[in-house]
């Protein structure tokens, strides 16, 4: 079904994710009138934003049913925007749920349906390229799925997985995985900063050669990042002797496991 047939939906959460999906709806066609906001304390940012958009915020969950209800908000305030969305959930409407750690039983038991979809995207989903997982409890429809596809594409690439666990695991790769990219990008320039760089440059070296390697791996996605890897690496060379680091026994594939799973053990602790 296409995003112009779609709606109402109504969206509950005005963050910085809840915006961006928003504003890629309206671009992949939804109607403006067909999207009810719902925040009872918009940023200025977001007041802007949904003036320029033509879009009413509003404080609470409209007391009709919504075709869709996406609820984008923090799993701390989960259980009170429910109960406040229950007002808006009938036998037909499909509940998207991009709180991370909320299971399906809860949110099922909440809002008194089955028909729900776990997500979780992650922040490039801003700029439209996002790696977005996505559960469908057993109410949901192929028709559910194909509206969930469309809301979804708007925001980046969607990923189904078979077990809701898997979305915990999602969390950790992708969802969380935005901000190891960064932190990777901040060590890069600090460890340019003591090998003598000025910081301005060292930061516009470390940004630039991630935004470069990740096109790369976009121009090439046929290639395996392995590949990618050793075309860089020449035999004794420099690349070489900072992989002898990077890949030791202790090194950064270790990291990234305990970071994940950290991640993924939080995930979990949040649907408690």
């Amino acid at each position: 079904m296409p995003l112009f047939d779609v709606g109402p939906v109504v969206l509950v959460g005005a963050g910085q994710m809840g915006m961006a999906m928003a504003v890629g709806w309206l671009e992949a066609g939804l109607s403006p009138d067909r999207l009810i906001l719902v925040d009872p304390n918009p940023a200025t940012a977001v007041r802007n934003i949904a003036s320029e958009i033509s879009i009413t915020t509003f404080a609470k969950p409209p007391a009709k049913p919504a075709q869709v209800l996406v609820l984008a908000v923090k799993p701390q305030v989960a259980e009170q925007v429910m109960e406040d969305a229950r007002s808006c959930v009938d036998e037909n409407t499909l509940v998207v749920s991009v709180m991370a750690g909320i299971g399906i039983e809860q949110m099922s038991e909440k809002l008194g349906t089955d028909r729900i979809v776990r997500t979780i995207p992650n922040t490039p989903a801003k700029i439209g390229r996002g790696a977005i997982g996505a559960f469908a409890s057993k109410g949901v429809t192929y028709d559910d799925q194909v509206i969930v596809d469309n809301l979804l594409d708007a925001s980046g690439v969607t990923f189904w997985v078979e077990k809701e666990d898997d979305i915990n695991s999602v969390t950790a790769v992708s969802g969380s995985g935005p901000a190891y990219v960064f932190h990777m990008v901040e060590a890069l320039a600090a460890a340019g900063e003591a090998e003598g760089l000025a910081p301005d440059l060292a930061l516009q070296l470390a940004r630039q050669t991630l935004v470069g390697s990740a096109m790369l791996l976009e121009a090439e996605p046929n290639t395996s990042p392995s590949v990618l890897r050793e075309n860089v690496t020449s035999p004794n060379g420099t690349t070489f002797a900072a992989l002898q680091v990077l890949m030791a026994e202790d090194g950064l594939s270790k990291l990234m496991a305990r970071a994940v799973k950290a991640a993924a053990e939080r995930s979990r602790e949040l649907g408690k």
